[in-house]
């Protein structure tokens, strides 16, 4: 204890104070050098906002190491200052090499083009996306996923050809690219729920998709918290487009085929089960249009 105190009195109480101060300022490179350190520390995240921190505080310590060595003429300054010059620089190389070695392929780049890059997604976290995902190919009149069979484990988007969706061999809609094929039987099951497709998804035409199979996103998911956003985002706007669709239904007498994937318009397909209030009151307000 009393080692420490002795310590702070020879630091604080015994050290010379400055009894007069220089009346001319620093040299413009000092300046500089503060500027670039205040610009610097203003740098965002991502890889992108990497290479601005690193970039502005590499020239911060260069112009630091110019002055000390010009100015100053202390080598223990100059030594600092070019050291940490070095280091920013060899991070900003490492970095840009990372940016610059992000390739995909084919399917990926007209994703990340159509779909991912207007909502800003960088590319950093769209090669994490695409890591955990597979191209897959699915020949003309082949099934996606049969009704009553396949199991729901793994969510597909469409980036090549054209999906038709069935139930009971009765047409529902069309899938197109860059909308997904199962994000109804994604939305209404949980983590820990399994389930079966309630529909039939067959390919009209060759068509590629790419999928990430559902463990693994949930995993992803909950590792990244932009991306758990981002996949919110381009689900629930897929549904909302799958409930406009509905309006294409097809219409038989007085019976409406509505997607059965959407659990709010199950009922409504099936007259002999029972109907909620709120499905009552919409069945009599379609009733009272078609008058």
């Amino acid at each position: 204890m009393e080692r420490n105190s002795s310590l702070w009195k020879n630091l604080i109480d015994e050290h010379p104070v400055c009894t007069s101060w220089k009346q001319e300022a620093e040299g413009a490179i000092c300046h500089l050098a503060s500027i670039l350190f205040v610009v610097g520390f203003m740098g965002g995240s991502g890889f992108f906002g990497l290479l601005y921190v690193f970039s502005l505080l590499g020239l911060g310590f260069l112009c630091s190491a110019i002055w000390a060595w010009v100015d100053v003429c202390a080598a223990d300054i100059f030594s600092w200052n070019f050291i940490l010059f070095v280091i920013c620089f060899m991070r900003f190389v490492h970095i840009a090499y990372q940016v610059r070695s992000i390739t995909f392929a084919r399917e990926f780049q007209l994703l990340y083009s159509s779909l991912f890059q207007p909502l800003g997604t960088s590319l950093p976290d769209f090669r994490t996306i695409a890591l955990s995902s597979e191209v897959v190919t699915l020949e003309k009149e082949h099934c996606y996923a049969m009704q009553g069979k396949t199991s729901i484990d793994k969510l597909s988007l469409l980036v090549s050809g054209r999906i038709r969706v069935t139930v009971d061999g009765e047409f529902l809609h069309y899938i197109f690219p860059f909308q997904f094929l199962d994000s109804p039987e994604w939305d209404s099951l949980r983590p820990t729920e399994e389930g079966i497709f309630q529909v039939t998804l067959t390919a009209e035409t060759d068509c590629r998709y790419v999928s990430w199979r559902r463990k693994k996103l949930y995993l992803l998911l909950a590792q990244h918290r932009y991306i758990s956003r981002l996949f919110s985002v381009l689900i629930g706007s897929d549904i909302a487009d799958k409930l406009y669709a509905l309006n294409d239904r097809v219409y038989i007498g007085k019976r409406y085929h509505y997607d059965i994937r959407l659990p709010n318009f199950y009922q409504m397909s099936s007259p002999e089960m029972s109907r909620s209030p709120l499905t009552e009151q919409f069945r009599n307000s379609r009733r009272y249009c078609d008058k």
